[in-house]
């Protein structure tokens, strides 16, 4: 038997995935599809019989929205949400705004996938004339942040996704798991992906071939030393989630037209 449970999810489709676009820490809200996507991850959770006491999100807001909308779903709009940045998908650097095939067309597949999937590798920073950078250091939100907006990262690889998540896992998050509330960790690609890294001890060549498609809940079962019981369960019907992953991996691929 688990001793906790936990649910992690990446957040429905945003308008830049459907572009094809690095976003990163650019604020997009959800695609139409992605709406209808935590909608239904919502009604699959209900069904499932899952009660929420507690969820946490990144600060962008494609990733409240999709939490809203689970909770609305399930009748639990009550549940508290709490946001942080450290849950804050992956800084991409200068690579924000940049379409993933054009991307694959001009570097090639395998670089493009290096920038998005390896756990070390950090693409080149955002400078002061990348035409995000204003929009990303002027926002409110990070006036708020635990740490001064010039320490906020301009580019990360996975393992700085790690770094500054895992103290908020440890000193937030571990212990409202602990104390038996049933946490909902409604994120992104890749901080879910170094969470899950972290938690299954997923090695740092292995991680590279693990891709998370958006809106789909992950349950992780756990021992009470925060060990997982066995791999982590996408909850859904599976032939559609592997399809869901497939369409994820093929953005980083030069379209055939182009090839």
């Amino acid at each position: 038997m688990a001793k906790y449970r936990l649910v992690l999810l990446r957040h429905g489709e945003g308008a830049w995935t459907k572009e094809n676009r690095f976003c990163s820490w650019v604020d997009q809200k959800l695609s139409s599809d992605g709406i209808k996507e935590a909608q239904n991850c919502g009604k699959h959770l209900k069904a499932l019989g899952f009660e929420f006491d507690l969820v946490f999100t990144s600060v962008l807001s494609r990733s409240i929205q999709t939490a809203w909308l689970i909770l609305q779903e399930m009748g639990q709009e009550w549940v508290p949400i709490q946001s942080s940045w450290r849950l804050n998908e992956r800084h991409y650097g200068a690579l924000i705004g940049l379409n993933r095939a054009e991307m694959a067309l001009n570097h090639g597949e395998e670089q493009v996938k290096i920038w998005r999937r390896s756990y070390d590798v950090t693409p080149p920073p955002i400078s002061e004339s990348h035409p995000y950078y204003e929009e990303i250091y002027n926002d409110r939100r990070y006036k708020c942040s635990d740490v001064p907006q010039d320490n906020l990262p301009k580019a990360e690889s996975l393992k700085d996704v790690l770094d500054r998540l895992l103290p908020y896992w440890n000193e937030k998050i571990v212990p409202e798991l602990k104390s038996g509330k049933m946490i909902l960790i409604s994120a992104h690609g890749n901080s879910s992906r170094a969470l899950l890294k972290h938690l299954e001890g997923i090695s740092d060549e292995d991680i590279i071939n693990l891709t998370l498609p958006t809106g789909v809940p992950i349950l992780l079962e756990l021992d009470e030393d925060l060990h997982p019981l066995g791999p982590h369960q996408f909850l859904g019907d599976q032939e559609a989630i592997q399809a869901a992953i497939k369409k994820v991996e093929d953005q980083g691929k030069v379209k055939s037209a182009e090839k």
